[in-house]
């Protein structure tokens, strides 16, 4: 529903010594770069429900507890020509207030600016889903939108 969406607005990412990561209201995207030449057979990844761990050549990348739940269940990992890990995760609370600050709890923060760019970014995706015929991918944001904006929902249409 929101790949559209995604495709027209771009991203806001967290850069990372390791790549960078960025989310959607329903997903949180990772990519590593990892020295050219390595095979699927030296990754060791694992992606539980609110844990992560990712190793490369036998050196670990990160490893930690998330920023909050995801679906195990419906996590990917892919290597892209043999230096790009791309990682999805699928959150649970798949609300525009769901706005992560961190990948890692306590690592990986978003700056302020990101954080609040990934926050806009989060309520005009919320505002797309909630009005289909219009375009909002071009859009700017300012006022109320923290926690993923005003709620019209009360409103009579």
């Amino acid at each position: 529903m929101s790949v559209h969406f995604e495709e027209r607005s771009g991203v806001v990412p967290c850069k990372t010594p390791w790549g960078s990561w960025y989310q959607t209201m329903e997903e949180v995207f990772i990519e590593v770069h990892v020295p050219a030449g390595t095979s699927a057979k030296e990754v060791k990844c694992r992606l539980g429900s609110r844990d992560i761990e990712l190793q490369v050549r036998g050196k670990e990348i990160f490893k930690g507890r998330l920023f909050d739940m995801t679906v195990s269940d419906e996590a990917t990992w892919t290597l892209e020509d043999k230096c790009l890990i791309r990682i999805v995760l699928m959150k649970t609370n798949r609300e525009a207030g769901n706005c992560w600050t961190s990948l890692l709890e306590g690592e990986y923060c978003a700056n302020a600016w990101v954080q609040d760019q990934m926050q806009r970014k989060l309520t005009l995706e919320r505002f797309q889903r909630e009005n289909p015929g219009f375009d909002f991918s071009g859009a700017e944001i300012s006022g109320n939108f923290a926690g993923g904006g005003p709620d019209f929902s009360s409103l009579q249409q």
